[in-house]
């Protein structure tokens, strides 16, 4: 099922290319045109690209949700329900597809960051912590997207239903501090999954904003998720195969 869906990239070249190039350009923009880093102490790339590896692992959900759906419409899955495969086999090859892709776009915006001058300074060990942090969030992202595609169900709703991911994005410390928002909204920002996955890879990558022992909360809410969306969307997947 993982080869199924990488092949599917030889006949979309440019849907990948834009899942990795729309990240560069956010950074770029974020970095020079719109950022400002308010109540950022040090350097603001080292602040903002941490917070942009975050923020790629929770967006791009829209072509694996769109997959899915697109599978049950067509009725490729009456065709894998014939065949001798686990009931979950679709869903995990599609997450390891999409896991192989996320992996290559933290390559690419680790290296775009690298090239505008960003450093890491916590040593080979919490450098891999980080990125296994990042993969650790974006696999309990990519779950709850499957389990929303399932619950669409057609192409056509996909659309609406990623629309809310982008408050999880956007109200988090990826761009900015907490403390230069408004008191309310810096406590949800500082709970949101997002902000405990950018603070705790900031503190890994020794740049300015991390802060110690964010690392647990990095991983026990993507773990939290895991256990809660990951049962939900196989579940799901067997019903509509029964």
């Amino acid at each position: 099922m993982t080869r199924r869906e990488l092949a599917h990239w030889a006949r979309q070249p440019v849907q990948v290319l834009v899942g990795l190039v729309f990240p560069v350009m956010l950074l770029l923009m974020f970095g020079y045109l719109v950022g400002g880093g308010r109540e950022v102490t040090g350097d603001y790339l080292g602040y903002l690209v941490p917070g942009m590896l975050a923020l790629t692992m929770a967006f791009g959900l829209e072509g694996t949700m769109l997959a899915v759906t697109q599978d049950l419409n067509k009725g490729v899955i009456d065709r894998f329900r014939s065949m001798p495969m686990a009931n979950g086999a679709v869903l995990v090859g599609r997450s390891a597809a999409d896991m192989l892709q996320s992996a290559a776009g933290l390559v690419v915006l680790i290296a775009v960051g690298h090239a505008l001058g960003w450093r890491t300074h916590g040593g080979a060990a919490a450098f891999l912590g980080a990125v296994g942090l990042l993969l650790l969030f974006r696999f309990a992202m990519l779950w709850i997207g499957i389990h929303l595609a399932l619950v669409a169900g057609k192409p056509e709703l996909v659309q609406a239903v990623q629309i809310l991911v982008w408050p999880l994005g956007f109200l988090s410390n990826a761009f900015a501090a907490p403390e230069a928002m408004p008191g309310w909204l810096g406590t949800a920002v500082q709970w949101n999954p997002m902000s405990q996955t950018a603070t705790a890879v900031r503190e890994l990558f020794g740049g300015p904003g991390g802060e110690p022992g964010h690392v647990w909360a990095a991983v026990a809410w993507p773990l939290a998720l895991l256990a809660v969306f990951l049962p939900l969307a196989v579940r799901r997947f067997g019903r509509l195969s029964a």
